[in-house]
């Protein structure tokens, strides 16, 4: 029983890497625009968020 609930927590933990990556793909893009268009209000939501998955990142791989 313990082998198949080890086994889920790593699918679980698989499937938020991917979906992590997605997301920091995206607000990277994001980011991008908003330097390019000078946009501080945006730059500063997308540096908060950056940071927020940066964090997770950590936990995902603690």
């Amino acid at each position: 029983m313990k082998q198949i609930v080890k086994h889920g927590q790593k699918e679980i933990k698989s499937n938020r890497v991917a979906v992590w990556r997605l997301e920091v793909d995206y607000e990277l893009a994001t980011l991008f625009e908003a330097l390019q268009k000078q946009d501080e209000e945006q730059i500063e939501y997308s540096k908060r968020k950056l940071e927020r998955l940066r964090k997770e990142w950590i936990r995902l791989n603690a």
